[in-house]
């Protein structure tokens, strides 16, 4: 899952592509997408109108952004099964009535509703999500919760991530480019022993190595934050897509609601 993800961490081509989407500041991107995000997790289960606007919007972003649509199904394809694996419990909730039974085990009327809303609030929140992450580069991402008075010491842990995991691949790369070099994945009843081990290495020579790298990045004056070549200021197209975005948001609570 983080191999899939270290696409994110280079976004240059993204960054220089003309779109609406592109032209807000990262600030404006991440209000927006955590006013939807919040709208569709604080909405009552089984509001499957409400959930459609929602849907429809992030629809509308995706072809506004003219994002990857390969990269965003890779991504949200493997979160998803990650998140199904949480939610499959769900399933099995008492009330209503039931639909099938095997045993103790009973899938009810009320289970099912929960699941499909359950389901429905993450896949809708992951596509969002990604679109954020795979359009805005992680140095502005990382100014932007700054400037959205985010604690600087999460702030700080969250560049130091991004920088690590690069580390990370690449001391996995070469471990696993060595025991190939010695065919030590021909026996493939031992393969679960050496990945084993190779992860219990790969911790130990991480840390060591991320060790060396945090020094070095200090001596080179890191402050806690990837440095960022220009801060884009607001302009007044930011204002229209939040104050868009908050009225997609109250139309939908005002649907199950009124309803």
């Amino acid at each position: 899952m983080i191999l899939l993800h270290l696409g994110a961490l280079h976004l240059a081509d993204a960054e220089e592509i003309s779109t609406p989407w592109h032209r807000l500041t990262p600030r404006s991107r991440v209000l927006c997408t955590v006013l939807l995000v919040f709208a569709i997790a604080l909405t009552p289960n089984g509001r499957w109108l409400t959930w459609a606007i929602y849907a429809g919007t992030i629809a509308a972003l995706i072809l506004i952004s003219r994002v990857n649509l390969h990269m965003l199904i890779r991504r949200v394809a493997v979160e998803c099964i990650f998140i199904g694996i949480v939610i499959v419990g769900t399933l099995f909730r008492e009330g209503g009535h039931v639909v099938w039974q095997w045993g103790w085990l009973r899938v009810t009327s009320e289970g099912l509703m929960i699941l499909g809303s359950v389901a429905t609030k993450a896949f809708l929140s992951l596509l969002v999500l990604n679109v954020l992450a795979l359009t805005t580069s992680v140095p502005a991402l990382l100014h932007a919760l700054i400037n959205l008075k985010m604690p600087p010491l999460l702030v700080a842990i969250l560049a130091s991530m991004y920088r690590y995991i690069s580390v990370l691949s690449d001391e996995f790369t070469s471990m696993q480019r060595a025991a190939r070099s010695r065919n030590l994945f021909s026996n493939r009843t031992r393969q679960r022993t050496i990945i084993g081990n190779m992860f219990g290495s790969l911790f130990i020579r991480t840390y060591d190595r991320g060790e060396r790298v945090h020094q070095a990045m200090l001596a080179r004056g890191y402050q806690g934050l990837p440095p960022l070549a220009e801060v884009p200021q607001p302009k007044q197209r930011d204002t229209v897509a939040i104050t868009f975005t908050c009225v997609v948001a109250l139309i939908g609570q005002a649907i199950y609601l009124g309803f």
